[in-house]
């Protein structure tokens, strides 16, 4: 499909191992703390929540830790007034780029989005500038040497109420509409199918296919990006080969 969806599952096995645990469970928390005071702490009336408690839980973050993060956000707990914020802007080759983050100081923190935009051979936009190529969904990757055949399961996804089965060099990517990706998961785990990635994400129309430097620019800029502190999702329209995603991530 796009070296979007391979990097992703690559920086979401990373992240799980990562020895710097805590900076994950910093962003987990935020991520909890924003989707209850936005959603509401019921996670089966909270799509957004219960994929946060689900990323918390493969982490390995103790429930009361979960549990007080959900008090914070509805309010139950004086906590950090963290807000949503999202920024767009453009990466090398005209790459278009939304990063979705959490924190309780907007002037920093786009200060400090911008230095890394330029730095890494991109530009911050202004907002809607980008934000028109991407439609929320639900978005699973599959690798194929975890995967059933193609047909069966484009079947059990699509009846499960999946959107769309895509391939790429080495995952299936399923898409679902948000409020259907959760029954797609469980219809996949009930079969036995092992799960890269779940995410509810801006997933892209069109994708620009990027070598050379400008892959190893944008590499660099997701990934700076990403380990930002405040930052919690970033998502982006290129596609890079799996050989230079392997050349490049560190």
């Amino acid at each position: 499909m796009s070296g979007h969806s391979k990097w992703h599952s690559i920086r979401h096995k990373k992240a799980i191992v990562d020895a710097r645990r805590g900076k994950l469970f910093t962003k987990l928390i935020r991520e909890i703390i924003v989707a209850a005071r936005m959603g509401g702490g019921d996670p089966d009336k909270n799509p957004r929540l219960r994929k946060a408690i689900e990323a918390a839980r493969d982490a390995n973050m103790p429930k009361e830790n979960i549990e007080r993060a959900i008090k914070k956000g509805t309010g139950e707990l004086e906590g950090e007034k963290f807000e949503e914020v999202t920024y767009e802007g453009y990466g090398p080759g005209g790459v278009a780029v939304f990063v979705e983050a959490a924190t309780d100081n907007r002037n920093r923190t786009a200060s400090e989005i911008r230095r890394i935009f330029t730095k890494h051979g991109g530009s911050l936009g202004e907002s809607g500038c980008v934000a028109w190529m991407f439609k929320r969904k639900g978005y699973i990757v599959i690798e194929k040497s975890k995967a059933p055949d193609e047909e069966e399961l484009f079947d059990i996804a699509v009846e499960a109420g999946a959107e769309d089965v895509k391939i790429d060099e080495s995952n299936f990517v399923i898409l679902t509409a948000p409020e259907d990706l959760f029954n797609v998961v469980k219809a996949l785990e009930e079969k036995g199918i092992e799960i890269a990635t779940k995410e509810l994400g801006m997933i892209p129309d069109t994708y620009v296919k990027l070598e050379g430097k400008q892959a190893e620019q944008m590499l660099k800029l997701m990934e700076e990006l990403e380990d930002h502190d405040d930052v919690q999702h970033v998502w982006a329209n290129f596609d890079i080969s799996e050989e230079e995603i392997e050349k490049f991530a560190g």
